[in-house]
């Protein structure tokens, strides 16, 4: 089968890789209709990231199940079915407790020795614990697919940071990155029943998805000039919730500095840089709560497949370019170069 692989910075390459196939009992083989690329797997195609040449990669699919070990049982061959960012076996005691992302028998898609996402198929491990089921009929809507899709990630993803963030009906909220996690944010934090929602970015095409999804102020100023137009905004206390996207230790800073006293941070950006933005006297002397972290998508994922089936939610607007597999180095220059905000792959 062919796969997308990564050899150094910048050299993305769809190759010919072993046939995925089961390994053990609990294994199922999916073959991938969507993939996408995300904007961590951009810190590897950076160099900031480590990997191995050759390693696979990508983390979001979704697909029809075409085989399965002999130990699934809840799943079988031609289901539909979506995959969280991590397997899970949905037994451990982090399992059992929701999260996900701490399976003692967990992993990442893309790791040494595993499929990634943006393939022709996956193995999955732990089948049964990992997979979603969706609705048959999805197949044949290609717009339902797309926002299907976004549940492998980045809705659940911004979901968790609305969560951290507090965020309840009612509240004011700010939203610090525009990316494809960011805007999902916006639609979370919509969802929970926020009142205001100010988004910062300055890129008219991805303001105008975090308007779509209810975002009603949007700052297109960054550092200080940020945090004075956020707080003039809110009458000069900040926002009760602030869900931070982009893990810089600028934007963990800006995130700090527009929460109001007594307000939460709920934070998902992949932290880089040599320091967080973190001063805890301020955060102390303020009563800032920060809550957050990798994203347990997985216990997410029935309740948004609600609302994104019912039309609740649609996060499908932060897909904005498709590309074929043989299209993906395409794709991760696009998004390198923000010309794209998320890339969709039709295998």
């Amino acid at each position: 089968m062919r796969a997308t692989v990564i050899h150094a910075p910048h050299d993305i390459r769809v190759e010919e890789v072993p046939d995925a196939a089961i390994q053990r009992p609990e294994d199922a083989v999916v073959r991938v209709l969507r993939a996408c690329i995300c904007g961590s797997d951009l810190w590897a195609y950076r160099g900031e990231a480590a990997r191995q040449p050759g390693q696979r990669i990508g983390h979001e699919f979704l697909g029809i199940v075409e085989e399965t070990g002999s130990a699934v049982t809840d799943l079988r061959a031609g289901d539909l079915v979506v995959a969280p960012f991590m397997w899970s076996d949905g037994t451990c005691e982090y399992c059992a407790e929701g999260l996900f992302t701490s399976c003692e028998h967990g992993g990442f898609w893309g790791s040494v020795g595993h499929d990634g996402g943006q393939g022709e198929a996956v193995r999955v491990p732990h089948a049964d614990g990992t997979l979603v089921k969706l609705p048959a009929e999805a197949v044949s809507d290609d717009h339902l697919l797309t926002g299907l899709l976004a549940l492998s990630d980045v809705m659940g993803t911004g979901h968790h940071a609305a969560l951290g963030a507090g965020v309840r009906e009612g509240s004011t909220v700010a939203v610090v990155g525009d990316g494809a996690v960011g805007l999902c944010g916006v639609l979370a934090a919509k969802r929970l029943g926020a009142e205001r929602i100010i988004a910062l970015g300055r890129h008219n095409v991805r303001t105008d998805i975090a308007k779509l999804f209810g975002a009603t102020d949007v700052v297109a100023e960054r550092g200080e000039a940020a945090e004075a137009a956020v707080r003039e905004l809110l009458g000069g206390r900040g926002a009760h919730a602030v869900i931070e996207a982009v893990g810089t230790e600028q934007s963990m800073r800006t995130a700090v500095n527009i929460t109001r006293d007594g307000g939460a941070i709920g934070y998902v950006g992949v932290p880089h840089g040599s320091g967080t933005g973190l001063d805890l006297g301020v955060m102390f002397d303020r009563n800032i709560t920060l809550r957050g972290g990798v994203a347990p998508v997985r216990a997410y994922i029935p309740e948004l497949l609600k609302d994104v089936l019912s039309g609740v939610i649609d996060p499908a607007p932060v897909f904005d370019r498709t590309v074929s597999l043989d299209e993906v180095p395409d794709g991760y220059r696009a998004m390198d170069d923000r010309s794209a905000l998320k890339v969709m792959i039709k295998p």
